[in-house]
C-alpha cells in the first residue's frame, strides 16, 4: 500500500498509545466481504472512526492486485478523508486481506507501513466461512498486536 503509507491528515490517534480498538459489526462483516469477493487476490480498504473506534469501512481500488500484494488508489484514500470529516470522523487506518494466509503481517507489510498512528486491519479469508480479522501498529520495522473489540453498530457520525 505504498501509494497511502502516510498518516492520514489530522490522525486522532497521533501522540497517544492505542492498545485497544474497537470496530462495528457492519464494518467488520463489510470487510470480510470484500475479502471474500475479491480472493484470491488482495483487498484492501480504509477504516473510518474516531478515537479508538471504527465506525466503518470503505472498500478501495487495488492498484495491484494479485494474491501477495495490494496498492489503495490514491483517489479513494482522498474520498475517504473527505467522507470522513464530513460525518466528524478520521481516516483511522487500511485494511487488506490475506487470502489463503494468517492474519499476521508480512515482511512487506512491516516495511512498507508508514508510521504508529496508522492502524492496519489484516483479515484472513479461507475455504467456506473460515476467517480471522486483527489489527496492528507497525513502529520502527515490527508489528504491534492491537486488541480489537466487535461492538454492535451504534453511530456512523462521528459527532454524536
Amino acid at each position: 500500500m505504498r501509494a497511502t503509507r502516510g498518516r492520514a491528515a489530522g490522525d486522532l490517534l497521533t501522540g497517544t498509545v492505542l492498545d485497544a480498538l474497537e470496530i462495528g459489526d457492519t464494518a467488520v462483516e463489510t470487510i470480510l466481504a470484500h475479502a471474500r469477493a475479491t480472493a484470491p487476490n488482495e483487498c484492501c480498504g480504509l477504516l473510518i472512526g474516531v478515537g479508538g473506534r471504527i465506525e466503518r469501512s470503505l472498500a478501495a481500488t487495488n492498484l495491484e492486485p494479485g494474491p501477495n500484494s495490494y496498492l489503495i488508489d490514491p483517489a479513494d484514500h482522498f474520498t475517504a478523508i473527505r467522507s470522513a470529516r464530513a460525518d466528524g470522523c478520521e481516516v483511522l487506518g487500511a485494511y487488506h486481506s490475506h487470502p489463503g494466509a494468517e492474519a499476521i503481517p508480512s515482511r512487506r507489510d512491516i516495511a512498507e507501513a508508514s508510521g504508529p498512528a496508522f492502524v492496519y486491519l489484516i483479515v484472513s479469508v479461507g475455504p467456506g466461512e473460515r476467517s480471522d480479522v486483527k489489527a496492528f501498529l507497525f513502529e520502527e520495522g515490527r508489528a504491534i498486536p492491537v486488541r480489537l473489540t466487535r461492538v454492535n453498530d451504534r453511530r456512523t457520525d462521528c459527532r454524536r
